[in-house]
C-alpha cells in the first residue's frame, strides 16, 4: 500500500512541479523538483515489487527492513528537496544525504536478502 501510494504522490508531485512551479521557481529549482520526483518514483516501484518478493524466497524480513529504509529515504530524500525547492530554506541541504544513505542501505538489503535465498 505504501508503495502505491507513494507512487500516486509522486505522481502529483510531478505534475504540480511540471504545471504550478513553471513560472514560480528557477529553471535549477525545477530540476532539483524533478530529481526528488524521480527517485520518489523509483522507490514506489519497489516499494511495490519488494511486496511480491517473499513469493520468490527472499526473507520477508530483510524485505520489511529495506522498505522501512526506502519509505524513510523517500522522506528525507524527496522531502528535503521538495521543501528546499518550495520554501528556499537552504538548511535542509543536509538532510537530503542522509536519505540518500537510507536507499543505499535499502538496496543493500534487497541484495543481502537475494543471497540469502
Amino acid at each position: 500500500m505504501m508503495g502505491a501510494l507513494a507512487g500516486l504522490l509522486a505522481v502529483m508531485a510531478g505534475a504540480f512541479g511540471a504545471h504550478g512551479l513553471r513560472h514560480v521557481v528557477s529553471e535549477r529549482g525545477l530540476e532539483v523538483f524533478q530529481t526528488a520526483v524521480s527517485y520518489q518514483m523509483y522507490h514506489a516501484l519497489v516499494l511495490v515489487l519488494a511486496s511480491l518478493m517473499p513469493a520468490l524466497g527472499l526473507s520477508q524480513r530483510l524485505l520489511g527492513v529495506a522498505c522501512g529504509f526506502w519509505l524513510a529515504g523517500i522522506v528525507l530524500f524527496s522531502g528535503s528537496l521538495y521543501l528546499l525547492v518550495l520554501s528556499g530554506h537552504h538548511w535542509l541541504g543536509p538532510v537530503t544525504p542522509i536519505g540518500g544513505v537510507c536507499f543505499m542501505i535499502g538496496w543493500a538489503l534487497l541484495v543481502a536478502a537475494a543471497l540469502k535465498k
